[in-house]
């Protein structure tokens, strides 16, 4: 029997619960522990025909993985992780910002230019919280309280700089008006979009590399 001693991103006793069914149904493990002592954590486990590429799967089924050697910047399932965080993050703010630019400019066009951005940016940060305490509640099982605090929490800094972003790229391009029926305002879509999922990327990668705090 071999023993393996890994340090992984695993960040609390709820880490440990989602890997444990993943762990103890696999043949090849006799024996495991997590050490949440260390700033990072380390997973020891003991088997037969166990390697670390077999463990890190195991992990990944989890969403967690086995820290590498590499460079700071190089972490794969980090940037992975960060993508999926920053693309959830995305969509609600999405929902917000370009549905109250819809409804400021069928209903109140009168609306100054600069009201209508920080109001689209208001909304967007809503619509971002608003989705993400439903995921903590349904993911992870949070109460509505402490779903709504924690989704607040993440990552302010990271929302409000994709709202900026996305807000302020779609100003640039269509100068601020919602012309609903030409094509070439949806297609300025996609450039908005694009640079308010990559604005805010490496800033949530650097929170989950070095704290292991997700942005969303």
């Amino acid at each position: 029997m071999s023993t393996l001693t890994l340090k992984t991103d695993l960040h609390c006793q709820g880490c440990v619960n989602k890997i444990s069914p993943i762990l103890d149904r696999n043949k090849n493990i006799k024996e495991w522990s997590v050490d949440l002592e260390p700033e990072v954590k380390t997973l020891t486990v003991k088997g037969d025909n166990i390697s670390t590429s077999n463990v890190d799967q195991l992990l990944h089924e989890a969403g967690y993985s086995v820290i590498q050697n590499t460079g700071f910047w190089s972490d794969l399932p980090k940037w992975n992780r960060a993508s999926f965080n920053t693309l959830n993050c995305l969509i609600g703010c999405s929902i917000g910002d370009f549905g109250m630019v819809f409804i400021l400019q069928a209903y109140y066009p009168q609306t100054p230019m600069v009201w209508q951005m920080v109001l689209a940016i208001i909304a967007g940060l809503c619509t971002s919280i608003a989705l993400e305490t439903v995921l903590l509640r349904r993911r992870e099982h949070f109460g509505w309280s402490l779903a709504l605090k924690t989704a607040f929490g993440m990552s302010f800094i990271s929302m409000v700089a994709m709202e900026i972003a996305m807000t302020g790229t779609d100003f640039m391009i269509t100068g601020g008006k919602a012309a609903f029926s030409d094509p070439m305002y949806w297609l300025a879509l996609v450039p908005a979009l694009a640079v308010g999922f990559v604005t805010p990327l490496p800033y949530n990668y650097y929170k989950l590399k070095k704290f292991n705090q997700a942005c969303h």
